[in-house]
């Protein structure tokens, strides 16, 4: 093994060495009280660990000692110290609301619990046939990969119901979650065999989430129906939607705001990432001479990394976002009208 992979070098590696150390049933027990992406992280640490040297065990447990020395053990109401350090680090208004996604109830239900490390696959059978309602419960409570995979598996029809009552959401009684806990435990009896406060869960954020991982094709379907039910809340997932692709209905006065704030070399990379037609939105905000100036660059730049592309148009868009918060620049105007959305 080499210098550069004897010595872990950062904590989760240290804390898969310490816990390869510990006996299986200890091992068990630390690793059930993890969430599913510290489960993920840990597992590829500690088999991407190979065979493990004494000096980094001597690593490992210098370590988590030097840490428990400073530190200590934080055993009595934990929930408790963490909501502190997190009231104290942004506030309590924001603090509340992380605390109700890190630790919603004092006891989850335990299939709406096990639903949370289902796969798509296993969870599609879960919701079959059963209320719009209920699935947007569910759905909140998954990862927005995980649901958006959900979602597509239901009929076309009920999709925009769905969607429109994970917006809505709003308080969801104990009542409503013991229901759909016993919901989930039919089902599973049936497909594998064998309460807290009210929750404030989704919102437009949520909605906009599993819609963007749902792919355009399921926004062109499910948005025009939203906008039926409610104008308003369409509204308010679509500025959650916000992407680089939606500056295209800036007129030229709003695109010149908005490309003073931005460094050339980011718009060079950003519009690499789209057709020349698409292009035009943004030449048409400049002057000719700028415009081919760019148009020149862009050409003799070559092949562009995807990932810098990204990295450049989500740059843009948060300038744009900021820009709009301000008043500077305004979307739609000039763009289509009242009627249009983005």
């Amino acid at each position: 093994m080499n210098a550069e992979t004897t010595i872990p070098y950062d904590d989760a590696d240290r804390a898969a060495v310490m816990v390869m150390l510990l006996e299986d049933d200890q091992a068990a027990t630390i690793l059930s009280q993890l969430e599913p992406h510290e489960l993920r992280l840990l597992g590829e640490k500690m088999c991407a660990l190979g065979e493990i040297q004494p000096e980094v065990i001597a690593h490992a447990i210098a370590n988590f000692v030097d840490r428990t020395e400073k530190m200590g053990m934080i055993v009595h109401d934990r929930v408790g110290h963490v909501r502190s350090l997190m009231t104290r680090a942004v506030g309590e208004i924001k603090a509340d609301g992380l605390m109700q996604r890190i630790q919603p109830t004092p006891e989850r239900a335990p299939n709406l619990e096990l639903a949370r490390w289902l796969t798509p696959k296993s969870l599609m059978p879960l919701v079959k046939g059963e209320h719009p309602q209920a699935i947007a419960v569910l759905l909140v409570q998954l990862d927005p990969e995980v649901a958006a995979e959900v979602l597509h598996s239901l009929p076309t029809e009920i999709q925009p119901e769905v969607v429109h009552r994970i917006a809505t959401l709003g308080p969801v009684s104990p009542e409503a979650l013991q229901m759909l806990e016993e919901l989930l435990t039919r089902k599973i009896g049936e497909c594998h065999g064998g309460a807290g406060a009210a929750l404030t869960m989704g919102g437009a954020k949520e909605a906009a989430d599993i819609i963007n991982n749902a792919g355009k094709a399921m926004e062109k379907r499910v948005m025009p129906e939203i906008t039926k039910l409610d104008k308003i809340l369409a509204k308010e997932i679509e500025s959650e939607m916000f992407k680089f692709e939606h500056l295209f209905v800036l007129n030229a006065q709003a695109m010149g705001s908005l490309l003073r704030e931005v460094d050339n070399d980011s718009l060079i990379d950003a519009l690499k990432g789209i057709s020349e037609e698409e292009r035009e939105v943004f030449f048409a905000a400049m002057s000719s001479r700028a415009a081919d100036g760019v148009k020149d660059e862009i050409a003799a730049r070559g092949r562009t990394k995807l990932a810098d592309v990204v990295a450049a148009q989500k740059a843009i868009v948060a300038i744009a976002r900021r820009l709009s918060s301000e008043g500077t620049i305004v979307f739609g105007v000039g763009g289509g009208g009242d009627d249009e959305y983005v």
